[in-house]
């Protein structure tokens, strides 16, 4: 059975720990350095839409993006990459790419991004997903999920990103688990996971989300078993 590990520590630290290409792919989302502690208003969101803001909490984790001894040791670790928010520190990488990630999040006229880019270690071409990610509006509203993160990302982006560059068996890393949506995805996938979040708030808001969903999961799994 596949594993599913996170903890609540710097992965800096932690990675030093690991042979050089232990994990088959790391799919990152690093801070942007876009200080979007901007974006919020007393901790929360706010953009052009008519519905109430969510809070969750002060963003100030994003005032830099990682240094050049983070994607080295990333490099090191991994035998692939895909990393969210590329495009705001392209200089730290030292290759080029011929296989972007463009998700489309279908957000509507606001003040927000209407999509999202991550460099790939990959050398296919572009790909594309689109999935609205609009307040309160999701593209799966029948499984639609709550926000406890300020900048979450979509279970479905992360089936869908596993589905394409990733293989069964394969070792999966996040160094910044956030939410942990790419956790959910992997387990749903059976895919060995190690996920790292230094904020202690936000990793106890992960712990409490992933053991509800699989606990819903095993519940399925019963269910359909009797």
């Amino acid at each position: 059975m596949a594993k599913s590990e996170a903890y609540n520590m710097d992965c800096m630290e932690a990675l030093k720990e690991f042979p050089d290409k232990y994990f088959d792919l790391a799919v990152v989302d690093p801070p942007y350095g876009i200080k979007a502690a901007k974006y919020t208003r007393g901790g929360k969101q706010y953009g052009h839409s008519v519905a109430p803001s969510a809070d969750y909490g002060c963003a100030t984790w994003d005032n830099a993006p990682p240094d050049n001894e983070y994607f080295n040791e990333l490099r090191r670790v991994s035998k692939n990459q895909i990393v969210w928010g590329a495009n705001h520190f392209i200089s730290r990488f030292p290759m080029d790419s011929s296989c972007w990630v463009v998700w489309d999040k279908e957000n509507g006229d606001n003040g927000y991004a209407d999509c999202e880019l991550a460099w790939t270690s990959f050398t296919c071409a572009v790909r594309i997903f689109r999935f609205r990610w609009q307040g309160m509006l999701q593209g799966d509203m029948k499984h639609k999920e709550t926000r406890i993160h300020v900048t979450q990302k979509p279970v479905a982006l992360y089936t869908w990103l596993y589905e394409r560059f990733a293989k069964p068996g394969d070792k999966i890393l996040d160094t910044h688990l956030g939410s942990g949506s790419s956790r959910i995805a992997a387990y749903e996938m059976g895919l060995d996971f190690t996920g790292y979040e230094i904020n202690k708030v936000i990793f106890d808001l992960e712990e409490e989300r992933f053991k509800n969903h699989t606990a819903q999961m095993n519940l399925f799994i019963d269910w359909r078993e009797e």
